[in-house]
Order: C-alpha cells, then structure tokens, then sequence
C-alpha cells in the first residue's frame, strides 16, 4: 500500500506552476522537490483548467460546487430514509396498520 502525504500547500503548488510555465520541465522538478512528476503536470494541467486555457475537465471551482453538491445529496437522502422509517414505526403504533406479526 502507498504511504500517504499530506496535501502538499497551495502556495507550493503555485510556485510548481510558475516554475514549469517558466521553462522548467515536470521531471526536473520531481527530482529536486518531492511531488512526483505526474504530480507537477496535474497541477499545471488543473492551473490551465481554471484559468480557461484548457476545457477538458472541471475547474477547482466547479470540482468543489460538484463536491458539496453531492454531500448534500447524501445528507438529503439519509434524512429521507429517517423519515421514512419514522413514518413506518409511528403508523404501526397508531395502529393504522396492524403489527406485522398479527395474524387478523
């Protein structure tokens, strides 16, 4: 398994971008910091992406709209199955519909 890092600083991001829009090629990079290469070109790729140089994927604005819209959803959905089985239990104890072990 792939030890875990900590996300690396926007800041340091930036000064990664900056770097390579300034000549610096993504492998010399990875050689003397430590993200990966992949890493560096990922950064430059999504950098592009919000600054409207690129359209092929979501911006950082829209991966975080699309982020939180989604916990939301989950939220809504989790909510609804509480209600549901609220709903559930307090029919049966209104006697509205019969216990499900009632032979009647």
């Amino acid at each position: 398994m792939p030890k875990s890092h900590k996300p690396y600083l926007p800041e340091f991001r930036e000064q990664m971008v900056a770097l390579v829009r300034g000549g610096r090629a993504p492998d010399q990079l990875a050689k003397e910091f430590e993200p990966t290469a992949q890493s560096i070109g990922n950064w430059v790729a999504q950098a592009d992406r919000d600054g409207g140089k690129r359209q092929d994927g979501l911006t950082t604005e829209e991966r975080e709209e699309l982020r939180r819209l989604r916990r939301e959803v989950k939220n809504r959905r989790e909510e609804r199955a509480s209600v549901k089985k609220a709903a559930a239990w307090f029919a049966r104890e209104s006697s509205s519909i019969p216990p499900k072990d009632s032979s009647s």
